[in-house]
């Protein structure tokens, strides 16, 4: 039986690991930034198609001791890859490495290069294109300090790219991330949830989805098509099932906010262009005086960071501003905020009931959660009935 490694951001692995046992997977292993697991090529197909939060999906073809560059060359030349994809398909090398001992992982990547190339040649006296940019096949080459894997990738372009996000603003939240957050949230359909500073309409796009059960992979294709072992009769059942289960679109309780008018148009044009134009409410509007839309809900955001001196000044003053509001406006609310701002639960004046370690690429964020107790402040209570 096959196995697999799901690539995730990190601090999403035990999400990732319950969404393949929902799919069928079996023997699966968490561990930092993924998930190994076996399963048939039908797990693999559902796995890219359904999972929210994988990254992409790597099929583990070998690994291998080594000590020198061509160790590694002599492991990959071994492999069978004319039995893998054909020679008329693009093909590029992608090398990552942790504690790697030799000086340049780029002549990692030019020998695994050599070695594919090589085994086409011998066996069919002719070997594949390259393409760095958008190949039809890419090979991965994970290598420790003393250990080479190497992996086909299953998914083609990231998982992320769900096929939706035409207009974008600076810095936007990456899909599968934004779906992980909101599995932390406990965020159902059958509650209310709030984006205040929703940007190009991630958080939104995502929850849609979920309310609607559609599988995030229904819009675009999948390296697994490319192969040669492709069962293309399992495929078009798998995908004919997941069209199948998607509900109508109706209005649904979910809203986006922003005080830019730009990331307004952003959202609705990306909603308008994924079909679901008209069944979230997007407005512009100012965080600190946004009323909570019902007595309870889930709000989560993901606000500036403050990269810069003088933005940081700013958020230290607008803190304590929000931390205001969320006690003026949003009693009964839990409230989710996701930052690499660390500072932020003390300035806001409210006490975090979790703070959950999670990685934005490289950047080490948290996600801070603040229950707005209901009936804590008659202020507040008094503001909302006036």
């Amino acid at each position: 039986m096959p196995t697999f490694f799901a690539i995730c951001p990190r601090g999403l692995e035990p999400f990732l690991a319950d969404e393949l046992a929902a799919i069928g997977a079996e023997d699966i292993r968490p561990i930092a930034g993924g998930v190994f697991f076996s399963g048939d090529w039908p797990t693999c197909y559902r796995a890219n198609l359904e999972s929210r939060i994988a990254t992409r999906i790597l099929w583990h073809l070998v690994k291998g001791p080594y000590a020198k560059e061509e160790d590694i060359y002599r492991l990959a030349v071994r492999q069978l890859w004319p039995n893998h994809f054909a020679v008329s398909s693009t093909m590029r090398v992608v090398t990552t490495a942790i504690k790697c001992p030799l000086k340049s992982i780029d002549y990692v990547t030019l020998r695994v290069k050599d070695a594919v190339c090589d085994r086409f040649r011998e066996d069919l006296g002719e070997r594949p294109d390259i393409n760095t940019r958008n190949p039809d096949v890419s090979i991965h080459v994970f290598l420790t300090e003393n250990e080479c894997t190497l992996y086909l990738d299953t998914s083609g372009q990231p998982l992320w790219q769900r096929g939706f996000r035409k207009a974008s603003v600076d810095a936007p939240l990456k899909e599968n991330l934004a779906a992980g957050i909101l599995k932390m949230t406990g965020w159902t359909p059958e509650q209310a949830l709030v984006d205040p500073m929703c940007g190009s309409g991630t958080f939104l796009l995502e929850a849609i989805q979920v309310a609607l059960d559609r599988a995030p992979g229904l819009d675009r294709t999948f390296g697994f098509e490319r192969l040669k072992h492709f069962q293309a009769l399992e495929w078009a059942n798998i995908r004919a099932a997941a069209e199948a289960r998607v509900k109508p679109a109706q209005p649904l309780a979910i809203r986006g906010y922003d005080i830019d008018e730009r990331a307004v148009r952003a959202t609705r044009r990306n909603l308008q262009e994924s079909g679901f134009g008209g069944i979230v409410a997007v407005d512009r509007a100012d965080l600190l005086e946004i009323e909570a839309p019902g007595e309870s809900g889930i709000l989560v955001s993901n606000p500036p960071y403050g990269e810069r001196i003088g933005e940081q000044e700013e958020l230290a003053a607008f803190y304590p501003q929000l931390g205001a509001a969320l006690k003026r406006h949003w009693a009964g609310w839990n409230c989710f905020f996701f930052t690499a701002d660390l500072r932020l639960p003390k300035l806001v004046g409210l006490k975090p009931g979790r703070k959950t370690p999670l990685f934005n690429g490289p950047l080490e964020c948290r996600l801070f959660e603040f229950r707005m107790v209901a009936g804590s402040n008659r202020h507040g209570a008094a503001h909302r009935e006036a």
